[in-house]
């Protein structure tokens, strides 16, 4: 089904690629590390792989199927990585004015 030939191909390489940018904001969310970023988006792209495995019956196989989801995943990757030190390297507001009642 993939392939940019049809228009039906094309729609789903763009339903992966969409996919992988709302996956960057979840790792925002949920992970919240830039470090295990990679780690996460390399387990759920194999978790992927591993499910079209078994639905499909046999391995992947097309050169598209694969260059899609490496595209997918250096994206989600490197967005969710972004996305996340951009949360970590926030300044830490400092008060430096006394919390004393007299």
């Amino acid at each position: 089904i993939l392939g940019f030939s049809t228009l039906p191909g094309r729609l789903s390489m763009m339903a992966f690629v969409l996919n992988a940018l709302t996956c960057a904001l979840a790792l925002l969310y949920f992970i919240r590390r830039g470090k295990q970023c990679l780690d996460f988006t390399v387990t759920v792209h194999f978790f992927h792989l591993l499910g079209c495995w078994i639905y499909n019956s046999h391995f992947p196989s097309t050169l598209t199927w694969w260059l899609v989801h490496i595209v997918c995943t250096a994206l989600m990757a490197a967005i969710g990585e972004y996305l996340c030190m951009r949360i970590e390297l926030r300044e830490i507001p400092l008060n430096s004015a006394p919390k004393s009642n007299v």
